[in-house]
């Protein structure tokens, strides 16, 4: 599954679609001299950060790779967290 991405430079969108085919049009934006680029996850609006040094092709090379989530296990989560006695009472 690829990551779906939009690209903004100077408050317009450059750019939509999967980050491997979003990143040489911001590459492009950023060796034109545009000073504000903004790239943001599809799914959560997260910004996404890319490495712009070097051509096209090293960008694209670069690019981060999410691994895929594996479902949890079942039971509660173990947090790290010990119970102990609590008590309200004043002393």
């Amino acid at each position: 599954m690829t990551k779906s991405c939009t690209a903004f430079a100077d408050g317009r969108m450059i750019a939509h679609g999967p980050l491997a085919e979003v990143a040489p049009a911001v590459k492009t934006a950023y060796d034109a001299g545009t000073p504000r680029l903004l790239v943001f996850d599809d799914a959560d609006g997260s910004s996404i950060e890319l490495d712009l040094r070097g051509t096209v092709n090293d960008v694209v090379a670069r690019l981060p790779v999410k691994e895929p989530s594996l479902p949890s296990g079942r039971g509660r989560p173990r947090l790290g967290v010990t119970s102990r006695e609590v008590t309200l009472l004043p002393v």
